[in-house]
């Protein structure tokens, strides 16, 4: 049976997220329906990451197999065609399908995750990107920031980002980049490691967000990790601001 990999773009606002749930669409949901319709067969397809209601991808990787013999072009296009809805656009595309071994796991073969978090920060709200960005009307110091965000580097116990509810059987990670930059009025925080805890990004954000208001110092991030305690931590920025764009394997 072929398998096929898929490399995806996703719009996740008003989705549950990527897993199939009882309360309301989810990307897997509209894939697992549109690989149906092309194949005729009920098919899973699995993705590199579980991505929360909310949030968006550009380089959200899965594989799928199929039984029907099909070219990579044909894939791509079916598979578009099914999830376009009655007003001929989707939430979600197929940007490339490609054939890959047996062997190939979405999820378990990657051996990297690149995550960028978007913040505007300007005194008038988001509007056309309202549901795309984390909205901060008071200034805030991007240096400071990444001057913070360094501190974060290397294998750690993140027990202060983790979310309360994340299954992963260790809270130690390897974060291998943090960076904070500004361009204009948005603030790009670009995070990246072979794999990440459940919320471990957007609470690293809001307590980066932290320092950039003056609330804490540089200094209060690496403190907040050594506590290994959620309390210790800053709020969780929103869903909305939060894109995997890549997937290294």
């Amino acid at each position: 049976m072929p398998r096929f990999k898929l490399t995806l773009e996703y719009d996740g606002t008003g989705l549950v997220g990527w897993q199939r749930q009882d309360n309301g669409p989810s990307i897997q949901a509209l894939l697992e329906a549109a690989a149906f319709r092309l194949s005729g067969q009920p098919v899973e397809v699995v993705a590199a990451g579980r991505t929360d209601a909310g949030v968006h991808a550009t380089g959200q990787v899965a594989h799928l197999d199929l039984e029907r013999q099909l070219g990579t072009d044909a894939v791509r296009d079916g598979l578009n065609y099914w999830l376009r809805g009655d007003e001929g656009w989707s939430a979600v595309a197929v940007l490339a399908a490609e054939p890959v071994s047996d062997d190939f796991h979405a999820r378990f073969s990657a051996t990297g995750r690149r995550y960028l978090y978007r913040i505007l920060n300007r005194r008038p709200p988001a509007v056309l990107e309202r549901n795309h960005v984390w909205w901060v009307a008071r200034p805030l110091d991007a240096a400071a920031m990444h001057e913070a965000a360094q501190l974060l580097l290397g294998h750690h116990d993140f027990s202060t980002f983790r979310a309360a509810e994340c299954q992963a059987a260790s809270p130690a990670k390897t974060l291998d980049r943090l960076d904070v930059q500004r361009f204009g009025d948005e603030i790009q925080v670009i995070a990246a490691a072979r794999s990440f805890l459940h919320h471990q990004v957007r609470n690293m954000v809001g307590s980066l967000k932290l320092v950039g208001e003056g609330k804490w110092r540089p200094a209060d991030m690496r403190r907040a990790l050594d506590a290994r305690d959620r309390r210790n931590g800053g709020p969780t920025a929103p869903a909305g601001g939060l894109y995997l764009t890549e997937v290294v394997y």
